[in-house]
């Protein structure tokens, strides 16, 4: 088994090295980075050695994710979707469909998630995006609706309705109907490629639907939200380590009255609350990614507590980062001001913190 170790964040670190800002503020990724960290399987770590990935755990995978986070959200959301696609490829597809498109995705071909819509958010019930079956084809027509990563995307698994349940299948972004359309100017992630999927009778062969077809959306989708709140999470706990980094070498070398503000109670306050903010987001990732490779039935509310708390402790922390750096983090793109955008999006993204609050609650309320 092939972890994304030293060497993995090595590569990270060299391809990304200061360039976040500049991809930031252009919104856009360049091709070669994606594609030379997905060539390494490094966009989709957990998937196995039989088809071309790392093998790697879901510990491993996650504080993998977290480095990522800390140089280029952006990139990590990338690497989410990627993440996204294969696990619901392995979950989901057949052996065929496995052999087929997961060799695809740790080789260099990059792949996004389609769930929402306008009228369907955190109620994916509602999704109006159809996939029906003509024949020996299937046709798929809808519109989704601020999909990460499929500007970039060579394949996109797509849910929709299929007969009284549900589906998903892959479709290529290449094929006749399909249209991608770049949202303008998000608020955070810029350069993570979101756009829109506009699916115009899209025509593909019916083995281009994985297995599970017909099973109620909510059984579908749970399996590939489980892993995005997980990434999103390590993600976070990678936001508020460059926060954190930021914040404390300011506030060392920076003088006022003296001596480094540092040293003043008020600031110290924001560098301990960012401090303990991290650590508790990353014990609580490190018990959803525990529960994960263990097997536990426990791993559900797990990865939705650990998203809650990393995004709430995300979105806290980074507005403590910019309050420490003041008008020296205050510049658009910035670490810290890439991160109080870039954080914001955590809280909404793979489940609202108020949907995570009514599971959580449910949760609670069932007796644990």
């Amino acid at each position: 088994m092939r972890e994304p170790d030293a060497d993995g964040r090595a590569l990270v670190d060299a391809l990304v090295g200061d360039r976040a800002r500049a991809w930031d503020l252009a919104g856009e990724l360049p091709g070669e980075v994606l594609r030379e960290l997905g060539a390494q399987g490094l966009l989709c770590a957990q998937v196995g050695p039989e088809h071309g990935g790392p093998g790697a755990t879901s510990l491993a995978n996650g504080e993998f994710t977290a480095h990522v986070g800390s140089r280029c959200s952006s990139l990590r959301s990338v690497m989410t979707s990627q993440g996204m696609a294969a696990w619901t490829i392995e979950r989901f597809g057949d052996e065929g469909q496995r052999r087929t498109w997961l060799p695809a995705l740790t080789g260099g071909q990059l792949a996004a998630v389609a769930m929402s819509e306008a009228g369907a958010g955190s109620d994916l019930s509602a999704m109006g995006t159809v996939i029906e079956r003509d024949g020996d084809e299937v046709v798929v027509t809808g519109r989704k609706k601020w999909i990460t990563a499929a500007a970039y995307a060579d394949l996109v698994a797509v849910f929709g309705r299929y007969g009284d349940g549900a589906a998903v299948v892959v479709v290529p972004t290449t094929a006749p109907g399909v249209r991608v359309e770049r949202v303008p100017d998000p608020l955070g992630c810029r350069a993570a490629g979101h756009a829109d999927v506009v699916l115009d009778g899209v025509r593909l062969d019916a083995g281009a639907v994985l297995r599970g077809a017909g099973n109620p959306v909510s059984l579908l989708v749970t399996a590939a939200l489980a892993y995005g709140r997980f990434s999103v999470a390590w993600g976070c706990v990678g936001i508020l380590r460059a926060c954190l980094e930021a914040a404390v070498a300011h506030a060392r070398s920076r003088e006022q009255f003296g001596r480094p503000i540092a040293g003043h109670q008020l600031v110290a306050g924001h560098l301990a609350e960012l401090y303990a903010a991290e650590q508790v987001a990353t014990r609580a990732c490190e018990h959803a990614s525990r529960c994960w490779d263990a097997g536990s039935p426990e791993v559900v509310v797990a990865t939705v507590l650990a998203k809650h708390v990393g995004a709430e402790h995300a979105a806290r922390g980074a507005a403590s980062a910019v309050q420490v750096l003041a008008s020296a983090g205050a510049s658009d793109g910035h670490v810290v001001a890439r991160a109080y955008r870039d954080a914001k999006l955590m809280e909404i993204i793979e489940g609202s913190s108020e949907i995570c609050r009514l599971i959580l609650a449910d949760h609670a309320g069932r007796g644990r």
